[in-house]
């Protein structure tokens, strides 16, 4: 493969995310081989590679809207066209469910311009996300090993890292049909599901639950939905946290642990949903089945901390939902003694004076 050559105009950076530098790493493609001239035994196999032409404009780096640096040339068409030179005719309305080409469809040299990695650890798959480039992926994925799906940037980010973050359903679904995995970790230690549960991506989710890789492509269902980030959150703690009910619906129809703890101080979700004070999202996860009582591992129950929040209404539907209030945690308090009004959190509802039920408002 011969040396990777850059134009007058270039400069060297310290660090690029995904898509950055994308044009030039087309440009650092290999020079193709004189293309014989075809003859009548040919047959229309694939045509060599052929180089990209060069534009005159590197493009410039955005912020993403969260602080995390992401792609600096979403919905930049410099690499568009050069991309769509992979096509041949042959390829043109690619199918991600249409069977892959026989061993040896392809030369060397064009399978090394293929799985080519740029300064940013992008491959081609990458690149072909970001610039949102659908048939070109569709290429990629007929012509690449399963292998190669699976490729890492610089920022540990898959294909399907990128195209979960971007929101494309469709290039997720032809992914995973080819057997991408889906519990590669990034840097922050997110699979795909997480960064559809962080970014509130519905459709993306479903694809990545409910798709299933095309036979030899994969095991049918690779999903750990218990499986934490870096900050110790499963993907129910994320939804949770989002108070995207939808997605929580989701997540436990294909089996989440309702009750599972997060890996820093032992909340469950049931925990996550008091903390964030929306007595509806409590109410989901208690007829879901969620452990009224789940303690942290400092003993703390989720009346424990309503209580001591002063969140009335959603300790009253604890209680309703059968909550110990004298339960104890490591420092010996109940949640009697954390609440502003004990009485709202008497075990019993037939206090009468007078012959008259003493009522607790909401």
């Amino acid at each position: 493969m011969s040396e990777a050559r850059k134009g007058p105009d270039e400069t060297d950076e310290s660090q690029y995310d995904s898509g950055i530098e994308s044009l030039r790493s087309l440009r650092s493609l290999p020079e193709p081989a004189p293309a014989p001239a075809p003859g009548p035994s040919d047959g229309g196999g694939p045509q060599p590679w052929t180089h990209p032409p060069r534009t005159a404009k590197e493009p410039q780096e955005k912020e993403d809207t969260d602080g995390e640096r992401a792609d600096s040339t979403y919905g930049s068409s410099s690499l568009t066209e050069p991309l769509t030179l992979l096509r041949g005719p042959e390829t043109e309305d690619t199918d991600p469910g249409s069977p892959l080409p026989p061993a040896g469809a392809l030369s060397p040299r064009q399978l090394e311009a293929l799985t080519y990695i740029s300064e940013d650890g992008d491959t081609l798959v990458h690149l072909a996300v970001i610039h949102e480039a659908p048939a070109v992926l569709l290429c990629c994925l007929a012509l690449l090993p399963q292998e190669v799906l699976d490729i890492q940037n610089n920022l540990y980010q898959t294909a399907l890292h990128l195209a979960v973050h971007l929101d494309q359903p469709g290039a997720v679904r032809a992914l995973v049909l080819k057997g991408a995995s889906r519990v590669l970790q990034d840097r922050h230690g997110d699979t795909a599901l997480h960064v559809a549960c962080q970014r509130q991506h519905l459709a993306c989710a479903r694809c990545l639950l409910e798709g299933r890789p095309e036979p030899g492509r994969g095991p049918p269902h690779s999903l750990d939905l218990q499986l934490q980030n870096w900050q110790g959150l499963a993907c129910l703690h994320i939804a949770t946290l989002q108070r995207n009910r939808p997605l929580m619906e989701l997540l436990l129809q294909n089996g989440a642990d309702i009750d599972a703890q997060e890996g820093t101080s032992g909340k469950t979700a049931l925990h996550l949903a008091v903390e964030t004070q929306e007595r509806g999202l409590v109410q989901f996860l208690l007829q879901a089945g969620a452990r009224v009582d789940a303690r942290m591992l400092n003993g703390c129950t989720p009346l424990h901390l309503a209580a001591g929040r002063g969140l009335s209404s959603i300790s009253s539907t604890l209680c309703e939902a059968g909550a110990d209030s004298l339960l104890r945690n490591v420092e010996d308090e109940t949640p009697q003694d954390l609440a502003e009004d004990p009485l709202a959190l008497l075990p019993f509802d037939d206090l009468k004076i007078s012959g008259k039920p003493l009522l607790c408002a909401d």
